[in-house]
């Protein structure tokens, strides 16, 4: 049942992106509930996971996987629609593909992706759940104002005018915060991932019994 939520966040990822092209500006007003019910069911899928004891290293993988598809697509769509600069998703994409190559190597053996993290701070930023909630709420609320904003100017021209850069300064500060969160929690798995497969290819080192 969970892995269907996560599929159903899938679908709606790319209803939304068809939204965003081409979907008349009044109906584009409903871009920004639709991104926070794709973010709402990201919750419930861990949710019914856990309920109904479904937990699995595929479904994990799968989440993280639909998780990347979802912010990867939507932070270039917006650089695609010039509503953000095009160095956001570079720097999403980057982190991404290096983060989720390095976790392949714990895959390999049976390791989850947040059960990989051996430090306090490593588990806080990564796996902790604060900072998993934390970073969905900003991306969601960040993908939901930039989207809000997208019908505006055709709209509501004249009000646009007066209120666009206040209104472009918000988008900003949203999405910067998610490039500083990104990183934050990039980094930790970049050095403990490669710091531990380091550690396990000496010369020499046997592997546990």
């Amino acid at each position: 049942m969970a892995n269907l939520v996560t599929t159903l966040r899938f679908l709606l990822l790319f209803l939304l992106v068809w939204m965003a092209y081409q979907a008349p500006p009044l109906v584009q007003l409903a871009n920004a509930p639709l991104v926070a019910l794709i973010f709402a069911l990201d919750g419930l899928d861990g949710y019914i996971a856990r309920r109904r004891g479904e937990e699995s290293l595929f479904g994990a993988i799968f989440d993280i996987a639909v998780d990347r598809v979802v912010e990867n697509v939507l932070w270039v769509v917006l650089a695609d629609l010039d509503l953000v600069p095009v160095w956001v998703p570079i720097v999403f994409l980057t982190r991404g593909i290096l983060v989720d190559s390095l976790r392949s190597q714990g895959a390999a053996r049976g390791e989850t992706p947040f059960g990989m993290m051996q430090t306090r701070i490593g588990r806080f930023l990564v796996a902790g759940r604060f900072m998993r909630l934390s970073y969905g709420v900003i991306k969601g609320v960040t993908f939901g104002w930039i989207l809000f904003l997208q019908p505006w100017p055709a709209l509501a021209p004249s009000l646009w005018a007066q209120w666009s850069a206040p209104l472009g300064l918000a988008s900003q500060v949203l999405y910067v915060l998610a490039v500083v969160l990104c990183l934050l929690r990039g980094l930790p798995v970049l050095v403990e991932v490669a710091v531990h497969e380091a550690f396990r290819s000496r010369p020499g080192r046997e592997a546990a019994p």
